[in-house]
């Protein structure tokens, strides 16, 4: 061991305030940035175990699949740029592996040996790791992770000397984005989720069209199945599927979560939940002079309260920079707010992207709530370039009060769930979108934005005007009711549910009769391509004593939610003999 009596360390003034911080890249260098800027001063510290301290790794993907060429650009700072620009003493190659918060010590290994470094203050943002389930063969050495710059590097080399063939084993973001680059590089592609979709955070009508521009891609999408091993060849690997499925593999992502880097931290006595650290309000930990942010950390969700961490690179800047107040300027710094977990992938031509709770974690807090979906253009249908953004909002009954969106599409997709996380921060209730004053040309919006028109069918299912079934339920709606199918006969050819009545919203008004003889006092259950006509149909039957819903979203709904099954339970006519 280094004799820290004798290590440059130990030579710091006595007056002179030692902030040291274990971790780099996102939280740890928004902190140590910040906590330059307000004390030049202190002597600040950072520890990093890696070879980069502050690099890009929301990026990584795009290096694999070549369209960040030069992966040097994903290197934000270097140690010597932060310490010209910043007077920070950066340290790579140090691994963090003891912590003595009595003495104030924290203890690393390095390729010189073991260094002891005192502090007056420890920020710890250690983050996350891969996530290693038990499967058999992941020890190959084409098995990867995507964590790091020397991941992205290896992957790109790989795909670069004639691999053919991968899988990628997790269906999240960054396993899609792995997916998604991967194909475009030319590589035949298969992603396996044990999850029943991909991207498990989704809505599964909001999956499904990922999902579908996964294969349009040519990605081959093995949902709700697991790899059980992977097999070395000489050659070759073989990833083995828990149904017996065997796919050959030159490369393997293995990308099926991860957990928080805490171990060291958790043996020093510092409180943890569930491997996460339990910081307070503003990230202190249960040790004295110890605070901790990132992906490490254990945080209340701003809608449900359900505690977890959150490994995203946005909440660990801003937490980094709200702790670097608090050490630097106790007293005066704002809390750090709860997590709304606000995300967004592209994949191919569509982005999808979320914000606030989704139903798992809804019905996981036990909070009621009533889903709206709406499938409005993304800009005016009369100029050019009009395509659709499919919308999920989930809101609390009887307030209204918003709890979670999600939203995919072609265009437009960022700007709603940006609207609409910014009006979960604020605590607005739906029906407050309907006066929200968004901007408006005809390349960029309508004069009734998305983000209104949610408002609006919000207030309207808020206040009774509006009722709706679900997709989820259609089942039980085949048993039980009516199903009145208004759109055009071009429509319904395209495929209609089973027994359903087709009769378009136009002639509805003078159809009553034969709706009425249908249903024999059963209730009406009224569905169209993206549920506008079947509003305007509920009005009319609701209005003539029926007992009616409109199907939430429409057969665009309805098709996203049954997924393959949809061809199974669709019924197509027969086309008609000349």
């Amino acid at each position: 061991m280094i004799d820290s009596s004798t290590a440059p360390e130990a030579a710091a003034s006595p007056a002179r305030r030692r902030i040291v911080v274990v971790g780099g890249v996102a939280g740890g260098m928004s902190f140590a940035a910040r906590a330059r800027r307000l004390d030049e001063t202190a002597e600040i510290v950072v520890l990093e175990r890696g070879a980069h301290v502050s690099f890009a790794n929301c990026g990584l993907p795009y290096h694999v699949g070549g369209e960040i060429p030069d992966a040097d650009r994903l290197l934000v700072q270097t140690p010597q740029s932060l310490r010209a620009a910043l007077a920070l003493d950066v340290r790579t190659g140090h691994d963090v592996t003891a912590l003595d918060t009595d003495g104030r010590v924290v203890t690393a290994t390095t390729a010189a040996g073991v260094v002891e470094l005192p502090y007056d203050a420890l920020v710890l943002a250690p983050g996350a790791r891969a996530v290693r389930p038990p499967i058999d063969g992941l020890g190959s050495a084409r098995v990867r992770t995507l964590r790091t710059v020397d991941d992205a590097r290896t992957l790109r080399e790989r795909v670069q000397a004639g691999a053919r063939r991968a899988v990628v084993l997790g269906a999240g973001f960054i396993g899609v984005e792995a997916a998604e680059a991967l194909a475009s590089a030319g590589l035949e592609v298969t992603l396996v989720e044990l999850g029943p979709h991909v991207l498990p955070p989704l809505e599964d009508e909001v999956a499904h069209p990922v999902t579908q521009e996964l294969r349009r891609l040519g990605v081959v999408v093995r949902a709700g199945v697991a790899a059980e091993a992977v097999e070395a060849g000489p050659d070759e690997d073989v990833v083995v599927l828990g149904d017996g499925t065997r796919v050959p593999a030159d490369v393997v992502v293995l990308s099926v979560g991860v957990r928080p880097d805490t171990e060291t931290f958790e043996a020093a006595g510092l409180e943890c939940e569930r491997g996460a650290i339990v910081v307070d309000e503003h990230g202190r930990t249960s040790a004295p002079g110890v605070w901790a942010v990132g992906d490490a950390v254990v945080q209340a969700d701003a809608v449900t309260g359900l505690r977890r961490p959150v490994a995203l690179a946005g909440p660990a800047n801003r937490a980094g920079r709200l702790v670097a107040d608090d050490v630097v300027r106790p007293g005066t710094a704002r809390p750090l707010p709860a997590p709304l977990g606000t995300a967004i992938v592209r994949v191919g031509e569509l982005t999808a992207a979320t914000t606030g709770a989704n139903r798992a974690a809804l019905d996981a807090a036990g909070l009621a709530y009533r889903t709206l979906h709406l499938h409005p253009n993304q800009h005016a249908g009369y100029f050019p370039g009009a395509s659709q953004v499919h919308l999920v909002l989930h809101v609390r009954p009887g307030d209204g009060l918003l709890l979670g969106a999600q939203a995919v599409g072609r265009d437009g997709v960022d700007k709603r769930i940006d609207v609409l996380a910014t009006a979960l921060r604020a605590g607005m209730a739906v029906g407050d979108l309907v006066d929200l004053d968004l901007a408006y040309a005809p390349p960029y919006g309508q004069a009734k934005d998305a983000v209104n028109l949610a408002g609006m069918v919000g207030s309207n299912v808020l206040d009774g005007t509006l009722r709706l079934w679900y997709a989820q339920d259609v089942d039980a709606v085949l048993a039980h009711s009516l199903v009145l199918d208004v759109r055009t006969p071009q429509e319904v050819a395209t495929g209609h549910l089973p027994g359903a009545l087709l009769i378009p919203h136009t002639e509805l008004r003078d159809r009553l009769d034969e709706v009425r003889a249908a249903a024999a006092g059963r209730p009406v259950r009224v569905l169209c391509a993206s549920g506008v006509r079947s509003a305007i149909a509920h009005r009319v039957l609701a209005q003539a004593g029926f007992d009616s819903a409109s199907l939430s979203g429409g057969t665009l709904t309805l098709r996203a939610v049954l997924g393959d099954r949809a061809h199974d339970l669709l019924v197509v006519p027969e086309p008609a003999l000349a």
